[in-house]
Protein backbone atom coordinates (compact mmCIF):
# COMPACT_ATOMS: atom_id res chain seq x y z
CA UNK A 1 0.00 0.00 0.00
CA UNK A 2 1.80 2.98 -1.27
CA UNK A 3 1.28 6.54 1.38
CA UNK A 4 -1.46 8.04 -0.74
CA UNK A 5 -3.34 4.61 0.01
CA UNK A 6 -2.12 4.62 3.84
CA UNK A 7 -3.05 8.93 3.84
CA UNK A 8 -6.87 8.26 3.71
CA UNK A 9 -7.03 6.05 6.42
CA UNK A 10 -4.98 8.41 8.31
CA UNK A 11 -7.77 10.89 7.13
CA UNK A 12 -10.57 9.34 8.28
CA UNK A 13 -9.10 8.39 11.34
CA UNK A 14 -8.48 12.44 12.16
CA UNK A 15 -12.37 12.79 10.76
CA UNK A 16 -13.99 10.41 12.66
CA UNK A 17 -12.13 8.95 15.65
CA UNK A 18 -10.36 12.50 16.59
CA UNK A 19 -6.89 11.54 16.34
CA UNK A 20 -4.13 10.02 14.21
CA UNK A 21 -2.85 6.57 14.64
CA UNK A 22 0.69 6.44 15.60
CA UNK A 23 0.75 2.69 13.25
CA UNK A 24 -1.30 3.28 10.36
CA UNK A 25 -0.91 -0.14 9.65
CA UNK A 26 -3.36 -0.96 12.71
CA UNK A 27 -6.14 0.64 11.19
CA UNK A 28 -5.58 -0.39 7.92
CA UNK A 29 -5.39 -4.27 9.56
CA UNK A 30 -8.50 -4.00 11.20
CA UNK A 31 -10.76 -2.85 7.96
CA UNK A 32 -8.78 -5.68 6.11
CA UNK A 33 -11.11 -8.94 5.63
CA UNK A 34 -9.65 -12.57 5.31
CA UNK A 35 -11.00 -12.87 1.68
CA UNK A 36 -8.31 -10.08 0.74
CA UNK A 37 -5.59 -12.00 2.35
CA UNK A 38 -6.70 -15.17 0.32
CA UNK A 39 -6.76 -12.75 -2.60
CA UNK A 40 -3.40 -11.20 -2.05
CA UNK A 41 -0.89 -14.02 -1.01
CA UNK A 42 2.00 -13.05 -2.42
CA UNK A 43 2.14 -9.81 -0.44
CA UNK A 44 2.49 -9.42 3.48
CA UNK A 45 -1.34 -8.61 4.08
CA UNK A 46 -2.69 -9.58 7.49
CA UNK A 47 -6.17 -9.80 7.90
CA UNK A 48 -8.60 -8.41 11.03
CA UNK A 49 -9.45 -11.56 12.93
CA UNK A 50 -6.67 -11.41 15.29
CA UNK A 51 -7.77 -7.55 16.27
CA UNK A 52 -11.39 -8.44 16.54
CA UNK A 53 -10.78 -10.88 19.42
CA UNK A 54 -8.86 -8.26 20.93
CA UNK A 55 -11.34 -5.17 19.96
CA UNK A 56 -14.62 -8.31 21.58
CA UNK A 57 -12.18 -8.70 24.62
CA UNK A 58 -12.30 -4.67 25.44
CA UNK A 59 -15.68 -4.07 24.41
CA UNK A 60 -17.37 -6.43 26.46
CA UNK A 61 -14.91 -5.28 29.31
CA UNK A 62 -16.03 -1.73 28.63
CA UNK A 63 -19.71 -2.35 28.34
CA UNK A 64 -19.78 -4.67 31.66
CA UNK A 65 -17.60 -1.84 33.31
CA UNK A 66 -20.51 0.74 32.40
CA UNK A 67 -23.39 -1.46 33.40
CA UNK A 68 -22.21 -2.46 36.53
CA UNK A 69 -20.92 1.22 37.71
CA UNK A 70 -24.77 2.60 36.77
CA UNK A 71 -27.60 0.03 37.29
CA UNK A 72 -27.91 -1.75 40.61
CA UNK A 73 -29.48 -4.68 38.57
CA UNK A 74 -29.06 -8.92 39.01
CA UNK A 75 -26.25 -10.58 36.68
CA UNK A 76 -28.99 -11.99 34.60
CA UNK A 77 -30.48 -8.62 33.57
CA UNK A 78 -27.24 -6.82 32.97
CA UNK A 79 -26.16 -9.72 31.09
CA UNK A 80 -29.01 -9.12 28.57
CA UNK A 81 -28.41 -5.69 28.24
CA UNK A 82 -24.60 -6.13 27.39
CA UNK A 83 -25.54 -8.66 24.78
CA UNK A 84 -27.91 -6.28 23.36
CA UNK A 85 -25.41 -3.10 23.48
CA UNK A 86 -22.62 -5.58 21.31
CA UNK A 87 -24.95 -7.79 19.21
CA UNK A 88 -24.01 -7.76 15.51
CA UNK A 89 -26.53 -5.91 14.49
CA UNK A 90 -25.69 -2.63 16.92
CA UNK A 91 -22.29 -2.70 16.05
CA UNK A 92 -22.71 -3.02 12.34
CA UNK A 93 -25.31 -0.37 13.01
CA UNK A 94 -22.41 1.53 14.63
CA UNK A 95 -19.67 0.62 12.43
CA UNK A 96 -22.04 1.77 9.41
CA UNK A 97 -22.69 5.56 11.03
CA UNK A 98 -19.15 5.65 11.07
CA UNK A 99 -18.70 5.28 7.62
CA UNK A 100 -15.93 3.09 7.07
CA UNK A 101 -17.61 0.72 4.54
CA UNK A 102 -15.65 2.28 1.57
CA UNK A 103 -12.37 1.46 3.48
CA UNK A 104 -12.82 -2.19 4.12
CA UNK A 105 -10.32 -4.43 1.97
CA UNK A 106 -12.06 -7.25 0.35
CA UNK A 107 -11.20 -9.86 -2.62
CA UNK A 108 -13.12 -9.44 -5.52
CA UNK A 109 -15.90 -12.70 -5.09
CA UNK A 110 -17.07 -10.89 -1.43
CA UNK A 111 -19.46 -8.90 -1.36
CA UNK A 112 -21.65 -7.00 1.63
CA UNK A 113 -24.65 -7.19 -1.01
CA UNK A 114 -26.70 -9.18 1.44
CA UNK A 115 -28.15 -7.61 4.94
CA UNK A 116 -26.50 -10.70 7.09
CA UNK A 117 -23.26 -10.40 5.07
CA UNK A 118 -22.90 -6.40 5.33
CA UNK A 119 -23.89 -6.77 9.28
CA UNK A 120 -21.38 -9.45 9.84
CA UNK A 121 -18.72 -7.57 8.01
CA UNK A 122 -19.02 -4.35 9.38
CA UNK A 123 -19.43 -5.25 12.71
CA UNK A 124 -16.27 -7.78 12.87
CA UNK A 125 -14.17 -4.68 11.36
CA UNK A 126 -15.66 -2.49 14.46
CA UNK A 127 -14.73 -4.85 16.76
CA UNK A 128 -11.24 -4.90 14.85
CA UNK A 129 -10.84 -1.07 14.86
CA UNK A 130 -11.63 -0.92 18.76
CA UNK A 131 -8.54 -3.33 18.81
CA UNK A 132 -6.39 -1.41 16.82
CA UNK A 133 -7.36 1.95 19.10
CA UNK A 134 -6.67 0.11 22.10
CA UNK A 135 -2.76 -1.03 20.85
CA UNK A 136 -1.98 2.67 19.32
CA UNK A 137 -3.63 4.85 21.84
CA UNK A 138 -4.16 3.16 24.89
CA UNK A 139 -7.50 1.90 26.87
CA UNK A 140 -8.89 5.34 27.79
CA UNK A 141 -9.32 6.06 24.16
CA UNK A 142 -10.97 3.00 22.96
CA UNK A 143 -12.93 3.30 26.15
CA UNK A 144 -14.34 6.87 24.59
CA UNK A 145 -14.65 5.25 21.61
CA UNK A 146 -17.05 2.48 22.33
CA UNK A 147 -18.87 5.05 25.12
CA UNK A 148 -19.61 7.51 22.03
CA UNK A 149 -20.69 4.40 19.64
CA UNK A 150 -22.13 2.10 21.70
CA UNK A 151 -22.79 2.79 25.16
CA UNK A 152 -24.81 5.84 24.03
CA UNK A 153 -27.66 3.32 22.99
CA UNK A 154 -28.31 2.01 26.09
CA UNK A 155 -31.46 4.67 26.75
CA UNK A 156 -33.34 3.59 23.35
CA UNK A 157 -32.73 -0.42 24.43
CA UNK A 158 -33.89 0.28 27.93
CA UNK A 159 -37.21 2.21 26.43
CA UNK A 160 -38.00 -0.29 23.69
CA UNK A 161 -37.07 -3.47 25.45
CA UNK A 162 -34.91 -4.71 22.97
CA UNK A 163 -32.72 -6.70 25.10
CA UNK A 164 -35.44 -8.86 26.01
CA UNK A 165 -36.24 -12.29 24.34
CA UNK A 166 -38.43 -11.35 21.66
CA UNK A 167 -40.46 -14.87 21.73
CA UNK A 168 -40.76 -14.90 25.30
CA UNK A 169 -41.42 -11.22 25.78
CA UNK A 170 -44.59 -11.28 22.92
CA UNK A 171 -45.82 -13.96 24.81
CA UNK A 172 -46.05 -12.54 27.99
CA UNK A 173 -47.60 -9.36 26.34
CA UNK A 174 -50.09 -11.70 24.47
CA UNK A 175 -51.30 -13.65 27.59
CA UNK A 176 -50.80 -10.50 29.18
CA UNK A 177 -54.00 -8.77 26.78
CA UNK A 178 -55.69 -11.71 25.37
CA UNK A 179 -55.14 -15.04 27.31
CA UNK A 180 -53.61 -16.16 24.10
CA UNK A 181 -49.86 -18.11 23.79
CA UNK A 182 -48.74 -16.70 20.18
CA UNK A 183 -48.11 -19.16 17.24
CA UNK A 184 -45.83 -18.69 14.39
CA UNK A 185 -46.64 -19.49 10.54
CA UNK A 186 -44.27 -19.09 7.71
CA UNK A 187 -45.99 -17.39 5.27
CA UNK A 188 -43.04 -17.18 2.43
CA UNK A 189 -39.78 -18.78 1.45
CA UNK A 190 -37.27 -16.97 -0.84
CA UNK A 191 -34.06 -17.53 -2.42
CA UNK A 192 -31.61 -20.74 -3.12
CA UNK A 193 -30.83 -22.99 -0.15
CA UNK A 194 -27.59 -21.38 1.31
CA UNK A 195 -28.94 -18.12 1.43
CA UNK A 196 -32.42 -18.73 2.17
CA UNK A 197 -34.93 -16.04 3.31
CA UNK A 198 -38.11 -16.79 5.15
CA UNK A 199 -41.27 -14.35 6.13
CA UNK A 200 -42.92 -15.84 9.32
CA UNK A 201 -46.04 -14.17 10.56
CA UNK A 202 -46.96 -13.74 14.11
CA UNK A 203 -50.18 -14.62 15.32
CA UNK A 204 -52.79 -14.07 18.40
CA UNK A 205 -55.67 -16.40 17.87
CA UNK A 206 -56.40 -15.89 14.00
CA UNK A 207 -55.05 -11.79 14.42
CA UNK A 208 -51.75 -11.38 12.48
CA UNK A 209 -50.00 -9.40 15.26
CA UNK A 210 -46.50 -9.18 13.43
CA UNK A 211 -44.29 -10.38 10.30
CA UNK A 212 -40.28 -10.75 10.65
CA UNK A 213 -37.90 -11.91 7.93
CA UNK A 214 -35.14 -13.57 8.93
CA UNK A 215 -32.36 -16.54 7.03
CA UNK A 216 -33.65 -19.03 10.07
CA UNK A 217 -36.85 -19.93 10.87
CA UNK A 218 -35.89 -18.83 14.47
CA UNK A 219 -34.54 -15.68 13.63
CA UNK A 220 -37.38 -14.79 11.20
CA UNK A 221 -39.84 -15.12 14.34
CA UNK A 222 -37.96 -13.26 16.71
CA UNK A 223 -38.47 -9.79 14.24
CA UNK A 224 -42.29 -10.99 14.23
CA UNK A 225 -42.77 -11.88 17.97
CA UNK A 226 -40.55 -8.04 18.16
CA UNK A 227 -42.87 -6.76 15.39
CA UNK A 228 -46.26 -7.79 17.59
CA UNK A 229 -44.91 -5.98 21.12
CA UNK A 230 -44.59 -3.03 18.74
CA UNK A 231 -48.50 -3.41 18.01
CA UNK A 232 -49.61 -4.20 21.47
CA UNK A 233 -48.19 -1.33 22.75
CA UNK A 234 -49.86 1.32 20.26
CA UNK A 235 -52.94 -0.29 20.95
CA UNK A 236 -52.34 0.34 24.83
CA UNK A 237 -50.09 3.35 24.58
CA UNK A 238 -51.61 4.56 28.04
CA UNK A 239 -50.07 1.28 29.97
CA UNK A 240 -46.86 1.41 28.70
CA UNK A 241 -43.97 1.56 30.87
CA UNK A 242 -41.51 -0.19 31.99
CA UNK A 243 -42.49 -1.87 34.88
CA UNK A 244 -46.33 -2.98 33.43
CA UNK A 245 -45.47 -6.43 32.54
Amino acid sequence: MNREEKDLYQQFAKEKLGFEFNNIDLLITALTHRSYVNEHKKQKVEHNERLEFLGDAVLELVSSDFLYRNYEEPEGIMTAWRSALVRTESIGAAGEELGYEPLVRLSHGEKMDSARAHAVILADCFEAVIGAIYLDQGYDEAKKFISKHILVKIDQILDDESWRDPKSYFQEVAQHYDGITPTYTVIKEEGPDHDKMFTVGAYVGKTLKGTGKGHSKQEAQGEAAREGVKKYRKEHPKERTKDSL
